[in-house]
Order: structure tokens, then C-alpha cells, then sequence
């Protein structure tokens, strides 16, 4: 199973641990900052990688969720490869995350929460079993 981890920029430390966890757990993810190379062309690589990922992450903190995953999440919500398969993870206080930035059907979505504070490893099974049995 290919995850797709969308997050902002500023999360890039929170989505090395998710990643981590997640690989333990036997899945593949996909992210920016571990996939994308000085001098590759990001526009088509980051295409290539939703269209082939099974499964999208979004962590969704007070310091995101930022334009670019608005596009995620909108592409994601419109691929077949992602039925059932968009799970959004709130990390912190819900409350902070910028609704103005989610899509609204995300906002209604059940979501699963993290505490950025803990050992994520053991979080991480809520998402594991949201992709492997969806």
C-alpha cells in the first residue's frame, strides 16, 4: 500500500516521525522532503505520486494546513485510487487548525487525533487500520 502524506512545510519534523511509524507498520510513503531531489521536476513527480499512492495522510496542525494541501486533499477527494482511503489526522488542538483552508467535506470527516508530544509510533495503528480495512 502507497501512502501519499500531505502536510506543511513547517510540519516537515512531525511528518519524518508519521512517516517513520507508518513505515514500520509495513506501509510506503510518499513525501516531499524523503522523495523529491535537488533538480527533479516537482510538478511531475508530485503528480506521478498521487496518482500511484493507494492512500492519503493529512496532517492537519495550527501551523497548516497550507495552499498546496488544499490541492492535495482536492485531488484526493476526486481519485477513484483514494476511495474511502483520505484520512485526516488533527495534530494539537482542532480548534487551531485554519478551517478556511480545509475543504469542507474534510471538516466532516472522521478524523484521528494525534499528540504531537507523545511517541507517535504507537498512534500511528488507528491510521494503519483506516487504510488497510477502508
Amino acid at each position: 500500500m502507497k501512502v501519499f502524506l500531505s502536510y506543511s512545510h513547517a510540519d516537515a519534523q512531525l511528518a519524518a516521525r508519521v512517516t517513520e511509524a507508518l513505515q514500520q507498520r509495513g506501509l510506503q510513503v510518499w513525501t516531499p522532503d524523503r522523495n523529491l531531489l535537488p533538480g527533479d521536476n516537482w510538478a511531475a513527480e508530485l503528480g506521478r505520486a498521487l496518482e500511484e499512492s493507494n492512500a492519503m495522510v493529512v496532517l492537519l496542525t495550527p501551523r497548516s494546513p497550507d495552499p498546496d494541501m488544499k490541492r492535495n486533499i482536492g485531488y484526493a477527494l476526486g481519485a477513484k485510487n483514494y476511495s474511502n482511503r483520505l484520512i485526516p489526522v488533527v495534530v494539537g488542538d482542532p480548534a487551531q487548525v485554519r478551517a478556511d483552508l480545509v475543504p469542507w467535506i474534510v471538516r466532516r470527516m472522521r478524523r484521528i487525533e494525534l499528540d504531537e508530544n507523545e511517541r507517535i509510533e504507537p498512534q500511528v495503528q488507528p491510521i494503519v487500520d483506516a487504510i488497510r480495512y477502508a
